[in-house]
């Protein structure tokens, strides 16, 4: 979006015409000069409606951190949403609205303009409101509806309590519907812009989430109209046109490495360039041993992968619990090397090949993510240098939101499964009858996987399916929470590679010692030292340790994690609750 970002810059710069900053729901934007300079014009619609994309992830940041705070990924750290009394109503944060008061205050006047495309800009500002919305249900459940500007002296709204997450979610649901019949664009070919196809893409997202909430969520007791929002999932995917996904036999990995994304699957991303000085910390913040969360990928994750002809590792390999890395990740769903370092990866350093297994001095586990990341280590592992563009929706997903949707109407049929999941397996470059046959027997492993809450093979499927095609696009800690898995943010293990016994480990076979696990006692006398020195002999915070003391996986303890089911909602901040006590407090809090 460096296009949107520099008319932004524009728009900002003018900031004499509207004074836009707010501290609480009473103060809105307030002329300073005619209307008319912005509302009279579509120029002016343009200008005021770019300020909305600032809504989305910052370039810095993006989503690829997100899945951080996950049951499949290890980090330096335990999140504040799970440290035992972390999170608090003092603690707590997000009750901002200052970008809801900038939608409102477009939508009315730009209802009143006489701008003959006026319904093209009013559809962008009910999106946007929509994606604002949709955040702060899922973060805070009820919340106040707010439709329009709220004048000074409006005591009664000022005050008032929250509406039910039931009723701001149809309401959602409205201007999502609103934006896809008015906005005129149908697609980008940047893929930087809101279109209806971005409307549709995130209306399956968000239908999604809410069928799953109302299905699992039971003490709301909305169960009986989940499939309503399975239904919606399943037909605004149909609708979305002018996209497929990318082909050829590294494109899962490369389409994250591009800084002008593959516009067949990308539906909306947020273009990077150095020339503006706008980059992300991918990189560094995976990288760095000193910078960032360092994530990794669990082994508890990586068995749920495929094999390349679409058997099951684990059903196939009774030894899978003991089978050591360098083995366990052969003949595997090409997006594994695509997702982590295999022992063959290869990296540049200055433009020189350096080969580049996994490197325990950087990654907890041994699993250490590739997807997203430059090959070349200068200057990017040290420096917030990355120019890849951040995806925020791909027809991947819409794709895997169609395939669960139609997996829990009971709609699913082996030519739906080979349009959805057996084309993304297809993509990836496993073969077999899974590309086109619903599975008919349930994996044991993904049974356990999700602690035994599905048993339907096919729902299983699509679920193996989703998590590895989308790791690291900012979905899972979501899909938790609608699952109602929770506990898993606390209880999964953080766990990695299987080591066989105390000593040297050379990953790649190149004669180089990748790792040395000792129990207290480090070796001596290694010419060239080992990569990686592990002392597994003290447990406890910060540290490694393998499952049965001298043997086992490895296994991370980033600190005391603990999950109460309160945790779903986060608690209205102290302060806000004090200004307007008719807030009220969500349960538990």
């Amino acid at each position: 979006m460096k296009s949107i970002k520099n008319i932004n810059n524009l728009f900002w710069a003018a900031i004499v015409i509207l004074c836009l900053a707010a501290c609480s729901l009473d103060e809105y934007p307030r002329d300073t000069a005619h209307k008319e300079g912005i509302f009279g014009s579509e120029t002016g619609l343009i200008l005021y409606s770019n300020s909305f994309y600032e809504i989305f992830p910052g370039t810095y940041d993006g989503v690829y951190q997100i899945d951080d705070d996950s049951d499949v990924v290890a980090r330096n750290n335990v999140a504040t949403r799970f440290i035992p009394n972390g999170l608090s109503a003092i603690t707590s944060s997000g009750w901002s609205w200052s970008n809801l008061r900038n939608i409102n205050y477009f939508i009315e006047n730009c209802e009143q303009s006489t701008v003959a495309n006026k319904n093209h800009y009013l559809g962008m500002a009910r999106f946007f409101r929509a994606y604002f919305y949709f955040n702060m249900v899922k973060r805070f459940g009820d919340v106040p509806w707010i439709d329009r500007i709220i004048e000074p002296d409006d005591v009664a709204t000022l005050y008032a309590g929250r509406d039910d997450r039931f009723f701001v979610m149809e309401k959602i649901l409205e201007d999502l519907d609103f934006a896809i019949a008015n906005i005129t664009l149908e697609a980008d070919p940047t893929s930087q812009r809101i279109t209806k196809n971005v409307a549709r893409a995130f209306k399956t997202r968000v239908c999604l989430y809410e069928g799953s909430f109302r299905k699992y969520h039971t003490g709301y007791n909305m169960q009986s109209t989940a499939n309503t929002w399975f239904q919606e999932v399943v037909n605004t995917a149909n609708s979305i046109t002018g996209h497929s996904l990318s082909q050829g036999t590294n494109v899962y990995r490369e389409m994250f490495l591009q800084k002008t994304p593959y516009m067949d699957e990308t539906i909306l991303c947020l273009a990077l360039d150095a020339g503006l000085a706008l980059y992300n910390s991918r990189n560094r913040r995976t990288v760095s041993p000193t910078y960032g969360n360092r994530p990794a990928l669990t082994r508890r994750f990586i068995l749920t992968y495929l094999n390349a002809d679409g058997t099951s590792y684990t059903m196939t390999n009774p030894n899978w619990a003991t089978t050591v890395f360098v083995d366990e990740v052969q003949g595997r769903d090409p997006r594994l090397g695509q997702t982590i370092r295999m022992p063959d990866y290869m990296r540049t350093e200055n433009g020189a090949p350096v080969v580049a297994p996994p490197n325990l001095q950087q990654t907890w586990t041994g699993y250490q993510i590739i997807k997203g990341l430059y090959d070349e280590r200068f200057p990017f592992d040290d420096e917030t240098r990355n120019e890849n563009a951040h995806h925020i929706y791909r027809y991947g997903e819409v794709l895997l939101n169609k395939a669960e949707a139609l997996a829990e109407l009971g709609q699913m049929t082996n030519e739906l499964w080979a349009q959805t999941i057996g084309a993304l397996r297809a993509r990836a470059g496993i073969t077999g009858a899974t590309l086109t046959t619903m599975p008919t027997v349930a994996d044991p492993y993904m049974v356990e996987f999700y602690d035994g809450k599905w048993t339907d093979p096919v729902l299983l499927e699509v679920l193996r399916e989703r998590c590895v095609e989308m790791i690291m696009e900012g979905l899972r800690p979501d899909d938790l929470t609608r699952w109602r898995l929770g506990h898993l943010f606390a209880e999964a293990p953080m766990n990695g590679m299987y080591i066989p016994a105390l000593g040297a480990y050379d990953f790649n076979g190149d004669g180089l010692i990748d790792a040395y696990f000792h129990d207290g006692t480090p070796p001596t006398g290694i010419t060239p030292a080992p990569t990686s020195v592990i002392d597994v002999s003290e447990s406890g915070t910060g540290r490694r340790i393998l499952s049965n003391g001298t043997h086992g996986e490895i296994i991370w303890n980033p600190g005391v994690r603990e999950w109460q089911d309160r945790k779903y909602l986060w608690p209205i901040p102290n302060n806000d609750y004090l200004v307007n006590p008719a807030l009220g407090q969500n349960p538990g809090w």
